[in-house]
């Protein structure tokens, strides 16, 4: 849609970076060693001068240690000192409004003016793991995600949420007891339903393009045509997230894309999931492994992923951010690793950021 260049914010001049963490396992790696290994890159990012850092929402997945946000939040904010924190997103329907909104809440006060709070509809995980989360009683329904978002905004602010009873009387909580200040709410999706939401209540909102890459174009056009302004943000606010990969040469790129690009072929095609392979496991099972259907699903993923060097990747960046008309791209760093490197590295990663934000 030609309207979207148009969009540009005026005297946009370049293109900020921000960085999207699922927390990847690969093979032979511990869960120790996986957090360990992004708490150094939530380092890198903030060292290079990344806007923000996202940790992800998911559930038992072999490949992803990313189950808590406000945990990795909070230790991330003790080994950082400058870049926003957040979530991407906490997926609403598996907590209890007042949790969310005490624990981001305690993370402002212990990293004011650097925490997002990103929220997201989808339950993060298989049909099983959510019926044990509605079991410990911790869950909402679905269907309240509008009410519970407002909620949360109201319990996050410093004056609190109002609860009315049916007597008539009136009760007042607070997510905490002497705020000064909130995270900033954004609302993620891939759907037109929560880029309308997001318009209709006036947040911020980010297109999970990571996940997806279909229907930007129509979601972004919901979101800016439907918005409606407010004191806080009266002007709509987004960006998007995409996977990539930025290694000296392309081919070193291409092979340290596969790992991941074979692990989102395992997720839609509904097989058995496992930790990551290495660069060299996932070349060799590409050679020996003759199935269309995953080769159809690793080619359709590559072709929305920018794989290749830091400059080639940077200029992906530029353009996906002009035809979108957004200032913001928050990178997946989904590189994969070699047998030799080390288990609580973050070498292949940190090497996609440095990169990018050279040539950028």
């Amino acid at each position: 849609m030609s309207g979207h260049v148009s969009a540009l914010p005026s005297g946009m001049s370049e293109t900020a970076l921000s960085v999207l963490d699922l927390v990847p396992v690969r093979t032979g790696q511990t869960s120790a060693e996986a957090i360990a290994s992004s708490l150094s890159l939530a380092e890198t990012a903030d060292r290079l001068g990344y806007r923000r850092y996202w940790f992800a929402e998911h559930h038992n997945m072999p490949a992803v240690a990313s189950t808590t946000p406000p945990v990795l939040i909070a230790a991330a904010a003790t080994r950082t000192g400058r870049i926003r924190l957040g979530s991407g997103g906490v997926m609403l329907p598996n907590h209890a409004p007042l949790i969310v909104a005490e624990q981001f809440a305690a993370l402002e006060a212990i990293a004011p003016g650097r925490i997002d709070l990103g929220l997201g509809r989808a339950p993060g995980s298989d049909p099983v793991i959510t019926q044990l989360l509605r079991q410990a009683g911790t869950t909402s329904d679905v269907e309240q995600f509008p009410r519970h978002v407002q909620d949360i905004t109201a319990l996050i602010s410093g004056e609190g949420a109002t609860v009315r009873f049916t007597s008539g009387g009136e009760y007042t909580v607070h997510a905490t007891p002497a705020a000064t200040g909130a995270p900033e709410v954004w609302l993620l999706g891939s759907s037109d339903y929560s880029a309308q939401l997001a318009a209709s209540h006036g947040l911020p909102y980010v297109f999970a393009n990571h996940f997806s890459g279909q229907g930007v174009e129509r979601a972004l056009d919901l979101y800016r045509s439907g918005y409606q302004p407010n004191e806080e943000h009266p002007e709509p606010r987004t960006f998007l997230t995409v996977n990539a990969v930025a290694s000296p040469t392309v081919e070193e790129a291409e092979a340290r894309a596969l790992p991941q690009l074979r692990m989102m072929s395992r997720l839609r095609l509904n097989k058995p999931l496992t930790a990551l392979e290495t660069v060299e496991q996932a070349i060799a099972a590409t050679a020996t492994e003759a199935d269309a259907a995953t080769e159809q699903v690793v080619q359709g993923a590559r072709s929305r992923w920018f794989v290749g060097t830091g400059e080639s990747v940077a200029a992906e960046v530029r353009e996906f951010a002009t035809r979108f008309g957004v200032d913001e791209v928050m990178l997946s760093p989904v590189a994969g690793y070699y047998d030799s490197e080390e288990m609580a590295s973050a070498s292949a990663r940190s090497q996609t950021l440095e990169l990018v934000a050279a040539a950028l």
